[in-house]
């Protein structure tokens, strides 16, 4: 049983953003203090990327705690209420991006993910996970020759 009317529920999971969230804006603003470049929500790529760094052949998703059932915090459970629905839906989210970074990964892409909770309560953490996953690549240009 919902503790909210199914109207109320409906009004407080609109309100849900998929593209420009808080922590996505925390990490393109780390990235633009970092001096990189990026593309935003490329609707081509599989699990449509929040961020694309062509540059570095890399590719950055900002999951969700909730969402894509984070490891590291409380957020990141299986709802008590309407459990067995939550189940089938958060896994099956867990499962597709799983399967979308190994897609990424076989089309040659560097794939890093980074936790809400992280990017909100260890900015300067996160920070460093950048900038070592960026120092790992070397930078590709159409403009290089072979």
């Amino acid at each position: 049983m919902d503790i909210w009317s199914e109207k109320k529920r409906s009004e407080v999971m609109s309100r849900i953003r998929s593209e420009d969230t808080k922590p996505e804006r925390i990490v393109r603003r780390l990235l633009t203090e970092m001096g990189c470049r990026y593309r935003l929500n490329v609707k081509t790529f599989p699990g449509k990327p929040d961020i694309i760094l062509k540059k570095y052949n890399a590719i950055i998703f900002v999951h969700g705690c909730f969402w894509h059932l984070c490891p590291h915090c409380r957020e990141g459970r299986i709802p008590a209420t309407r459990w067995e629905y939550w189940e089938e839906k958060l896994l099956n989210n867990k499962r597709r991006d799983q399967s979308n970074i190994r897609k990424l990964r076989r089309q040659g892409w560097k794939v890093l993910r980074l936790w809400e909770c992280d990017v909100e309560k260890k900015p300067q953490k996160v920070t460093r996970i950048l900038q070592r996953f960026l120092s790992h690549f070397p930078k590709t240009s159409k403009h290089m020759s072979p």
